[in-house]
């Protein structure tokens, strides 16, 4: 009995031996660049050696000792992206994009739904930490002069996430569909249809109403589900790429480091891993102790006694509006789109001698200061003025929703 026990244990043995070694020779190296994607991997991956030989090489990959706990900004800001959506999609599940069902659909999901408070919940909070992830890291990158040549791309790159990471949380601001995301999107739109040029035909093509209505919620749901993410992860690559292609950008006043610092693996990986674990438990924590109250269900004949703001970006834009005026939104805006050519002014190969810091500043310092101030607000604006009731009768009798 003891005999056959060991021949069928070798047996097994050999086996399992003549799997892995089959395996190992029918997969390609490039089945690395998937766990690379998430951040599991870092070093180059070499498709001529067999997989679990590349698989070692990148984890020996070593980065330069000035790769530091600043860096992570980067890896949190994805981190969260990817919360996001991963609860996006179980939001979806129970989600209807229409104007009769939005709102009852939010409410199944806080009270009906096993957990489904907790998961809308991280997504809300994970959309504003990751506004203010983004901006801390842009503000490393740019104070660190690391938009300099030849990262000027990854730069242009990283600018353009931005404002996916925005648009991602604007048109996601108007799913709830109750009276707070309903007035604030139509306070917003009301002030960028009074600009010059483009306002009105952005506010057209976002509407597709002549008011905030059920065909704007199926646009901004198709933006949010659809249209975004594809660009988002399309950028995510091209930026993952430039920035392995030439590496972390040098302290300042060096070309480049002089010193290799801690292998990937084990080190930066478990650094990587700390920094989860916390990021995550912040934004779990936040979540439960802070839940997104629900207003109201939206209705687009009676404004709002008041507006209250549960994304940051909300703050800065109601900070903006009530105090400078459609042209303050359009001039901050402006300004954040000119961080996209500040490389092309700033040319000079010293990393510390920076002509252009002043608007960084003014572009970052601005934005905290006009949270904190757009933050207080809570009455409803001026500018919210509720549609007619020939403008209501015009969609319903032409078939929109």
């Amino acid at each position: 009995m003891a005999s056959l026990i060991n021949r069928t244990r070798d047996v097994l043995s050999r086996w399992r031996r003549r799997f892995r070694d089959d395996l190992k020779a029918s997969t390609d190296a490039s089945f690395l660049t998937m766990p690379r994607f998430f951040g599991l991997l870092y070093g180059p991956i070499d498709r001529s050696l067999p997989i679990d030989q590349a698989l070692r090489k990148a984890l020996a990959y070593r980065l330069p000792a000035h790769v530091g706990w600043r860096h992570a900004l980067g890896g949190v800001a994805y981190l969260l992206f990817m919360v996001m959506v991963v609860t996006g999609v179980l939001l979806s599940l129970h989600y209807r994009p229409s104007s009769e069902e939005a709102y009852g659909s939010i409410q199944h999901i806080v009270t009906g739904v096993t957990f489904g408070w907790l998961v809308r919940d991280v997504h809300v909070w994970s959309a504003t930490l990751i506004v203010i992830v983004v901006l801390a890291h842009m503000a490393r990158v740019f104070f660190d002069g690391a938009y300099k040549p030849p990262r000027e791309t990854s730069w242009l790159i990283g600018l353009m996430l931005l404002f996916v990471v925005l648009a991602f949380g604007a048109t996601g601001y108007l799913l709830p569909w109750d009276q707070w995301a309903y007035w604030t999107v139509t306070e917003v739109l009301n002030t960028i249809a009074v600009l010059p040029l483009l306002g009105g035909v952005i506010v057209t093509a976002l509407t597709g109403d002549a008011f905030v209505s059920g065909a704007t919620l199926s646009r901004f749901f198709a933006l949010h589900v659809i249209i975004l993410p594809w660009i988002a992860f399309a950028l995510l690559i091209f930026h993952f790429r430039m920035i392995r292609t030439q590496g972390v950008a040098p302290p300042r006043g060096k070309a480049k480091s002089e010193t290799e610092g801690h292998s990937f693996f084990p080190h930066h990986l478990l650094r990587s891993f700390l920094v989860s674990v916390v990021v995550l438990a912040i934004v779990i924590s936040l979540a439960t102790l802070f839940p997104r109250p629900l207003a109201a269900p939206a209705s687009p004949v009676e404004p709002p006694g008041e507006l209250v703001s549960t994304w940051v970006v909300v703050d800065v834009s109601l900070a903006l509006i009530r105090f400078f005026g459609p042209w303050g939104f359009a001039l901050f805006t402006l300004l954040g789109l000119s961080m996209a050519f500040i490389p092309l002014f700033d040319r000079h190969p010293e990393r510390r001698h920076r002509p252009v810091t002043a608007v960084g500043v003014v572009f970052f310092v601005g934005f905290a200061i006009l949270w904190l101030v757009g933050h207080q607000l809570r009455f409803a604006g001026p500018d919210v003025g509720a549609p007619t009731a020939t403008e209501i009768a015009e969609p319903a009798q032409s078939g929109l929703p």
